[in-house]
């Protein structure tokens, strides 16, 4: 029963689930918090660097775990039609620049991967949890437009579609086709 207990704790961590430290909510329209974090390859990234165009702010619980792979992975494979809809995916956890580079490394990711390891652009954006005793990020998406507001906050995201919800998004906010 204990390892039962435990599996599901485990599962409902790296899911994302469980209470959170949440910012005053972040909705549509609402400027987005900035930040400056560094990359995988120790370069930092600040939400200024990516004026006059969209960003895909992406937030996830765990790297190399399995919904995260799988959402990090199709956004790998859809790259080309973000570049095209001149959108930048930033993908963000608390984990550190290694563990970011590891994954990156793996999977072929070809975008960046910004470490958060004390939670405070999580915690801005409202998206930090405590679970068991550790901060992880919920996943969540903040789609930010090209003068730096939130166009749209994805609160329920499902790994295995997210990637063509947010072209199908953007191809709508763009009038840019996705295909």
């Amino acid at each position: 029963m204990k390892q039962i207990v435990s599996a599901l704790a485990v599962t409902f961590l790296l899911a994302g689930f469980g209470p959170a430290v949440m910012a005053e909510g972040i909705k549509a329209g609402d400027a987005a918090p900035g930040f400056e974090l560094p990359d995988q390859n120790g370069d930092m990234h600040s939400l200024e660097d990516y004026r006059d165009g969209w960003v895909a702010l992406y937030f996830y619980p765990k790297d190399d775990t399995p919904g995260c792979t799988t959402e990090a992975c199709e956004f790998r494979d859809d790259i080309f039609k973000f570049r095209r809809m001149d959108t930048q995916i930033l993908g963000v956890s608390l984990d550190d620049e290694a563990s970011h580079k590891e994954f990156a490394e793996k999977y072929g990711l070809p975008f960046p991967l910004l470490a958060d390891p004390d939670g405070t652009t999580a915690d801005a954006y409202g998206v930090k949890t405590r679970w068991l005793g550790i901060s992880i990020a919920k996943r969540q998406t903040f789609l930010i437009d090209p003068q730096g507001r939130i166009a749209k906050h994805y609160e329920d995201v499902d790994p295995d579609t997210h990637s063509a919800e947010l072209l199908a998004d953007l191809a709508e906010l763009t009038g840019i086709p996705a295909e």
